[in-house]
């Protein structure tokens, strides 16, 4: 089931949240939000930056940290901001990275350029249980193996 994670950036009206987890695994989509609502409207660098500190906020409320995260997915509408993205994108995580994909795309927040989808194990310890808990497939059962003329000479 999905629990909503209460982070730093305010409620809105449309029908959503900003992260959710469930099984240990936070989802989260963010975007140059400041905490008053409002959006940050400089270069890349400076939305990549703020993009990038509210995910790791909102990781960090969800009880992880970056290096938890496994997957991002980065949508720019212009292929011009790359460079720039990247560059803050090195700052935020450390080798070895989450595996990331870099989409070209339009955004429905007017003025944003770029906006986050990640995933993250937040529940290592929960989860690790309730695999464990699983009940195991049944091993079929072996032939006995038979033992060598010489192995049995050996034993008597």
């Amino acid at each position: 089931m999905r629990k909503p994670v209460k982070t730093h950036l305010p409620a809105v009206s449309s029908p959503l949240e900003w992260a959710t987890t469930a099984d240990g695994i936070l989802y989260t989509a963010q975007i140059p939000n400041r905490e008053d609502g409002s959006i940050e409207t400089g270069d890349i660098r400076a939305q990549a930056e703020l993009t990038l500190s509210n995910l790791r906020r909102t990781v960090e409320a969800a009880g992880g940290g970056m290096d938890d995260v496994t997957q991002v997915l980065v949508y720019l509408p212009d292929p011009a901001d790359f460079p720039g993205m990247n560059e803050i994108y090195a700052k935020a995580f450390k080798a070895p990275y989450p595996n990331r994909a870099t989409i070209i795309a339009n955004l429905m927040v007017p003025g944003a350029k770029i906006e986050v989808v990640a995933y993250a194990h937040v529940g290592g310890r929960s989860a690790a249980r309730a695999t464990a808990a699983r009940p195991k497939a049944k091993a079929k059962k072996r032939a006995p193996a038979k033992r060598s003329a010489k192995r049995a000479r050996r034993r008597r």
